[in-house]
Order: structure tokens, then C-alpha cells, then sequence
């Protein structure tokens, strides 16, 4: 997901969308402590992505921050 389609999302839906993402992460590394993943570079993605959504939340934490 890219940081354009990100900032176009309402909080909540960020929120949401990260909780999901986090979900997928764990259910992936416990599938990949067990077996051999189809696709490992998966988990990755998920990481970039989480970082991604919690990097433009910070940022519109600090824009609010900024305009009190």
C-alpha cells in the first residue's frame, strides 16, 4: 500500500487496517516457525506496511499537535 492511498484513509479505518495487518503478521510467523511459507517475503510487506499506516498517524498527531 502506498503512503498516497494511506493518507486518502480516515483514522479509523488506518487503525483498522493496521489491527488486520497485525493479525496476518502473527498467524504468518507462527505458519513459518511450522512449515515452509509459500511466499516469505510476505511478512516483510505486512512489516512495511504496518510502518507505513503508524508513520502517517504520527504525523497527523503531530499536524493536530502543531495547530493548538
Amino acid at each position: 500500500m502506498r503512503a498516497e492511498e494511506i493518507r486518502e484513509m480516515s483514522v479509523a479505518d488506518i487503525g483498522a487496517r493496521i489491527a488486520e495487518l497485525q493479525e496476518e503478521q502473527f498467524r504468518l510467523e507462527f505458519r513459518a516457525a511450522t512449515e515452509p511459507l509459500e511466499d516469505p517475503l510476505r511478512l516483510r510487506a505486512i512489516r512495511k506496511d504496518i510502518a507505513r499506516m503508524q508513520t502517517v498517524l504520527r504525523e497527523r498527531q503531530l499536524a493536530a499537535a502543531a495547530t493548538r
